[in-house]
């Protein structure tokens, strides 16, 4: 048989297989699946720049049913989320599922659209403010699904979560879809937890509010995964990346606990050189790394790396030679964005390959010490951090249950007593990070090792540090605030706790009014 050339070839050939014949030099752009894998082929000259949402919705063909992502690197400061889904609203479309890896207050609008049915669905891994409230309440149709920061890229890459559209903020992108988040008004640091979504989303679209000549360097997300660019004044508000507390407490009780904690990890022999650490953003977890920053330079330890969502103080650190580089999947303020931006040791890396269980190595897995937060912790010290006292949801896991499982001492730091009520439960409200990867409780009045650290517990015998069983811990708490009543709680369940390999390790139910 002839091509359109005139060449004869054969239709099959021995050690080649089954010919298909050349048809043309562009007449295979645009297939939509060929062998199996999908192709959105981009012709040369093809534009993609879009003068707005609307036209991006017009060309990938928003229809009802749709499950549409977004990320959360601008936090409470992100525009993009909102601004889609008012031009989705007007369109009369029903039924959206919003996988956004995070949701914040500022996404308050939400709560009209689920009302209305509009959205129906929600996939996170962390929510607060009147969102959580909505959904806690049971206005969401269906349960909201709760992910962990590993686990949102496993179920993404295995096709657990499917997404139809990625709308990606991009604080600079070229007209051709390269995109990075160190440049640009808004401009946020890494792009880690939007890497996933770009990568394996039906149809992306890049949102920029600073567009620049090709090509945007550096690239963060490749044109190879972007089919749209739209252009809009302004995708967020910088200041906003800095949601919650990023400063070291002042609060007494905090720096004693940082300082149990501290020496708790320089009797676990951890505090030599190749240390890795990561802590949270939270102002007790900001003491610990400047106790650790201390001790490191009294034993002129150079750790390895620190790791997670990068503050400045651990931008000091990396400065001062204490640690030799940074993984960072999001910058929590802008002195991060700022070494991100210029120091090559300051290394962004995806949501994947922070704390995906499913690949073929997770940066947590190299943690040594990780320090973590609590809503409450049970007596087998299973830790919750995805609701409050009053059963409504506050949070979620985050990368708390993937930080727990890798690291090879987790730490959880924690007043014992909090808002006049016990820290520690006999039973959780809500199960996020099980037990069993929870080596110690630290808090101001002493520590809880769980009894599985036979080998801790003999390191730390001889100290002076007071050391309890966590049921001594929870007495010890109710001697000072008495034993609180029991959330009452109804049958109906709001939302669904996945563990990072996607199994359900709780359900969230509707308090009772």
């Amino acid at each position: 048989m002839k091509n359109v050339l005139g060449r004869e070839i054969p239709d099959y050939i021995e050690g080649y297989g089954k010919v298909e014949l050349f048809k043309g030099a562009f007449k295979n752009y645009g297939l939509k699946e060929k062998i199996g894998v999908k192709v959105n082929s981009v012709k040369p000259g093809e534009e993609k720049l879009l003068d707005s949402i609307d036209d991006a919705l017009n060309k990938i063909g928003i229809k009802d049913g749709m499950t549409i992502s977004f990320h959360h690197h601008l936090r409470n400061g992100d525009f993009v989320l909102n601004n889609v889904m008012h031009a989705i609203a007007k369109r009369g479309i029903k039924d959206i599922v919003i996988a956004a890896s995070s949701i914040f207050p500022v996404h308050e609008p939400l709560v009209e659209y689920i009302k209305n049915g509009i959205v129906t669905g929600i996939v996170t891994n962390y929510m607060s403010g009147p969102v959580a409230e909505a959904v806690s309440k049971g206005l969401l149709k269906k349960p909201a699904i709760m992910m962990t920061h590993g686990g949102r890229p496993r179920a993404i890459e295995s096709g657990d979560l499917h997404i139809d559209i990625a709308f990606i903020g991009a604080p600079t992108a070229d007209t051709y879809g390269n995109i990075n988040g160190v440049y640009g008004n808004a401009a946020c640091g890494s792009l880690g937890y939007a890497t996933v979504d770009a990568e394996y989303a039906d149809k992306v679209v890049a949102i920029t509010d600073n567009l620049v000549t090709y090509p945007a360097c550096p690239i963060e997300i490749s044109q190879i995964y972007v089919d749209y660019v739209v252009k809009v004044d302004s995708i967020g508000n910088p200041a906003g990346i800095v949601s919650g507390t990023t400063k070291i407490t002042k609060d007494p009780v905090g720096l004693k606990i940082a300082k149990i904690a501290t020496k708790v990890i320089e009797l676990s022999g951890l505090v030599k050189d190749g240390l890795s650490f990561q802590t949270g953003a939270g102002g007790t977890s900001l003491a610990v790394a400047e106790e650790l920053k201390n001790l490191m330079r009294e034993k002129s330890v150079v750790g390895s790396f620190a790791a997670g969502g990068i503050t400045g103080y651990i931008v000091e650190m990396l400065e001062e030679g204490l640690f030799r580089n940074i993984f960072d999947v999001q910058c929590f303020d802008l002195k991060a964005v700022e070494s991100y931006r210029h120091n090559p040791k300051h290394q962004g890396m995806s949501g994947s390959m922070y704390g995906n269980p499913h690949n073929k190595g997770a940066v947590v897995n190299n943690l040594d010490v990780m320090i973590l937060g609590a809503t409450e912790i049970d007596i087998d010290f299973n830790v919750n951090v995805t609701t409050g006292s009053s059963g409504v949801i506050m949070g979620g896991s985050g990368g708390h249950s993937d930080t727990a499982a890798g690291a090879k001492l987790a730490m959880v730091v924690t007043n014992l007593i909090k808002g006049r009520l016990p820290i520690i439960k006999d039973s959780v409200t809500t199960v996020t990070t099980p037990g069993e990867s929870i080596d110690i409780v630290v808090t101001e009045w002493g520590i809880a090792v769980n009894p599985k650290r036979k080998d801790l517990i003999e390191k730390l015998s001889s100290s002076s540090i007071p050391t309890m069983t966590i049921k001594e811990l929870k007495e010890l708490a109710e001697k000072m605030t008495g034993k609180p009543e029991a959330i009452e709680m109804s049958d109906e369940i709001v939302a669904i706790v996945e563990y990072r390999d996607g199994t359900v390790i709780d359900v969230v139910r509707k308090p009772v009014d």
